[in-house]
């Protein structure tokens, strides 16, 4: 199929994707769609739409986010024109599609004979629902939710309203302190114990997912901190204080490790879409802003590197040197085949750059884009529980400010995220033969975390906003394969993570995305009560200073 009639399926596939259409119109026809899914079916589906789909990563992640968060660098975008559009339209139709299935899960769970198996399935709805919720919220602003994805129960919200952010951030926090506060993990009898069968995310683990909304609440009352600072101090006191469960990375010497991430292979599932977006799109490289966060210095033979996560997350050009591209690059050209088929055998894995097109920067490292089975999706980690206590304790919000407290937590999610990823990394192989990607990737034996310890200490620094920053940028490494939370990161402490700027060259392009043409479109009226000529993205989000 050659471009043109890509692009026309697209956007037949945009035109029947909307908040508006998708959601209801579609089921409208055939309404028994729901009569032949068990709750468990509908659930799974749900949680298969956390993946993230190569439109996404091609469009917004590749060719925006990274640039954006100066997590790496996209060199001569294939989709300058256009790309933008199909980049956000994904998200959206990704999150409005499924949320009939979640409404339908609710509708039948409120019509149930009440009991605590019950209420352990609508928490785990609940906590879905916000997650997804929050990321959609955070990439728009206000959006369509209290009356989104019940068209096909009422007609009169076939067009739903826009909600304020801030309503939908007080709700999805109400709904998980709901949710961490009805789960019984002693409750597993029928309907629960077939239900659980179709969890892919916790196996069913009870105390997991009560870990996983109460981190969701911290992550999140964060983030409003700076505009709702009341609010957010009593959440994060109540989870810190009193002791909440949460996903821990390091507790004490026990290395943990806890995490909600989805990986393919446990659902029976391959995902392409990461190395489907580098083929498509061959110019994403290691920037030189974060690599001056790994390395010291510029040599190439990395004798500066001091954090093992540069062999984790990139690679060696094709000269195997390492060489950052310039991250504020606007006339640079770049080629090689370091993301193409002949590397997923041990006979083709160093062949990086065909001349003389060559791979003159540092690649994303090959484990990390082309296990289809073993990579993780990855929701969040006890890392980021870490790294967020430790902001609480260093800013003394909801808790008493203590420097010791906000460096054990700092340096326990440094150790976290470097073991998480040696440990993903051990986890990989090659897609064409099986080779552990462990005996192909050589991480120099000194890059221990004790050396890393030595390189960042945090307390060497004299004022508080100096070892906030080291907070946040150990924060954004390990956002690495999570670009939309790197965004969200970036867009709330902007200034306080070292960044390239020259002029207005460098700084932030967008503090929000637009809202879809699809959903303008077919949601006129409400997009113009909630936006008119505000939807921009130079307007900030409603947690933004």
């Amino acid at each position: 199929m050659n471009i043109k009639t890509i692009s026309v399926l697209i956007l037949i596939s945009v035109f029947l994707s909307t908040s508006c259409t998708k959601d209801f119109e579609d089921i409208n026809t055939n309404p028994a769609i729901f009569t032949t899914a068990s709750d468990g079916s509908l659930f799974n589906d749900v949680i298969s739409s956390l993946m993230i789909g190569g439109e996404e990563h091609l469009f917004l992640n590749n060719e925006i986010l990274y640039n954006q968060t100066q997590m790496a660098f996209c060199v001569n975008p294939r989709y300058p024109i256009g790309g933008m559009a199909r980049g956000i339209e994904a998200p959206w139709s990704g999150y409005y599609s499924n949320l009939p299935n979640i409404r339908e899960l609710q509708r039948r769970f409120n019509k149930a004979i009440p009991s605590a198996e019950i209420n352990n399935m609508k928490a785990m709805v609940k906590i879905i629902m916000a997650y997804k919720t929050f990321k959609i919220t955070d990439f728009f602003g206000d959006v369509p939710y209290s009356e989104a994805g019940y068209g096909f129960m009422d007609v009169t919200k076939l067009r739903p309203k826009f909600d304020s952010q801030r309503s939908i951030y007080l709700a999805l926090l109400d709904e998980l302190k709901w949710a961490q506060d009805s789960i019984n993990i002693t409750a597993t009898a029928e309907p629960f114990a077939t239900f659980k069968n179709f969890d892919k995310l916790f196996s069913g683990n009870l105390t997991m997912w009560k870990k996983f909304a109460n981190s969701l609440r911290l992550r999140y009352a964060m983030r409003m901190s700076d505009k709702e600072p009341v609010l957010a101090g009593q959440i994060i006191a109540d989870i810190i204080n009193n002791h909440k469960p949460v996903l821990t990375g390091i507790d004490f010497s026990s290395v943990l490790l806890e995490k909600a991430a989805i990986y393919p292979g446990s659902c029976g599932e391959k995902n392409s879409s990461v190395i489907y977006a580098l083929h498509e799109d061959a110019g994403l490289r290691m920037g030189s802003n974060f690599w001056h966060l790994l390395s010291s210095h510029d040599s190439t033979d990395g004798s500066g590197v001091f954090d093992a996560r540069a062999y984790l997350f990139f690679e060696t050009n094709g000269s195997n040197k390492w060489v950052a591209c310039p991250q504020l690059s606007s006339s640079l050209s770049e080629g090689g085949v370091p993301y193409m088929e002949q590397r997923n055998s041990v006979g083709g894995f160093a062949v990086k750059e065909v001349a003389p097109d060559k791979c003159k920067f540092s690649p994303l490292n090959y484990f990390l884009v082309s296990d289809e089975v073993n990579m993780p999706e990855i929701l969040m980690t006890g890392a980021e529980v870490h790294f967020l206590k430790a902001e609480a304790y260093m800013r003394g919000i909801g808790v008493a400010q203590s420097e010791s407290d906000a460096s054990n937590e700092y340096l326990a999610g440094v150790q976290a995220s470097l073991t998480f990823w040696t440990n993903t990394l051990n986890g990989t192989r090659l897609k064409n033969d099986g080779t552990p990607f462990s005996t192909l990737i050589t991480i120099p034996s000194q890059l221990t975390f004790a050396y890393l310890q030595t390189k960042i200490g945090l307390w060497n620094f004299s004022t508080s906003d100096d070892k906030l920053s080291h907070i946040y940028s150990q924060q954004l490494i390990d956002f690495f394969k999570q670009p939309a939370e790197a965004f969200a990161l970036v867009r709330r402490v902007y200034g306080k993570i070292p960044r390239e700027i020259n002029g207005t060259d460098g700084q932030l392009k967008y503090y929000r995305f637009v809202i879809p043409a699809s959903e303008i479109t077919y949601n006129q009226a409400n997009w113009m009560s909630a936006y008119g000529s505000k939807d921009d993205v130079l307007t900030k989000v409603w947690w933004m200073k």
